[in-house]
């Protein structure tokens, strides 16, 4: 049997480290894509295309693909190739069912375990939320919502909740990014939604925080469907729109 040198093995292991960190920040792009809306529901994702746009070898993209289908984002179809995954209202409506529950128990355990300069930090956000909601900006509020969401799990201090917790979000996010942008309207409903539940955990109300978060993911549902009843906006004129 052949031992490897010191040196192979050293370059083995760069080799690995560099093979997973590229398949990191392919796995990063592309769902930040996905998320923005640049990439549609139903778009197929081309292996070689991608490689080549972010000019890197097709491994790190199959890996990320992986991540991301297991992320709940992407779906493999035998012999057609990798789509993102398209979710229906049914599905949605289910999946906000479920996020309630998980919200209720996010919202007391965090108004149990949350520290002072946690607390701040969701207070900052909701600042930023006001702010870009004042400002009309779909682009600026729903990032800020995403990740007081996301923060407020990681608060909790359990690792099994938080990983369950965002593969459930990831398949919703679509969706909450349509009802943001057809449904503007309804952002300072929502961030007001936000800055009770803030301030329910700041008492350490665990009643009170969890039953908020389940009544504004119930709302959130209620929204969405008003959102894609409502008709879309109208498309600009190109003859009176400023260029």
């Amino acid at each position: 049997m052949t031992t490897a040198t010191p040196s192979t093995a050293a370059e083995a292991a760069i080799a690995l480290l560099q093979s997973k960190s590229l398949t990191t920040l392919v796995r990063q792009e592309l769902e930040r894509r996905i998320l923005a809306g640049d990439i549609h529901p139903g778009d197929k994702l081309i292996e070689n295309d991608i490689a080549a746009e972010l000019n890197v070898s097709r491994g790190p993209v199959r890996e990320a693909f992986r991540a991301l289908e297991q992320a709940g984002l992407v779906r493999t179809e035998k012999n057609r190739g990798v789509f993102v995954r398209q979710v229906s209202l049914a599905e949605a409506d289910e999946i906000y069912e479920v996020r309630a529950g998980f919200d209720e128990l996010i919202g007391r355990l965090a108004a149990e375990r949350a520290s002072g300069s946690q607390v701040a930090e969701l207070r900052e956000i909701v600042a930023r939320m006001r702010a870009a909601g004042l400002a009309g900006s779909v682009d600026d509020y729903y990032p800020l919502n995403v990740r007081f969401h996301d923060r407020l799990a990681e608060f909790t201090g359990n690792r099994t909740l938080v990983s369950a917790y965002r593969r459930l979000i990831n398949e919703l996010h679509l969706y909450r990014r349509e009802t943001l942008a057809r449904g503007h309207g309804s952002i300072p409903t929502s961030t007001a939604e936000h800055a009770a539940i803030v301030e329910a955990i700041a008492a350490h109300d665990a009643d009170l925080a969890g039953r908020l978060l389940y009544e504004h993911v119930m709302r959130s549902r209620r929204r969405l469907h008003e959102a894609l009843d409502a008709p879309s906006p109208p498309a600009p004129d190109p003859q009176t729109s400023p260029t």
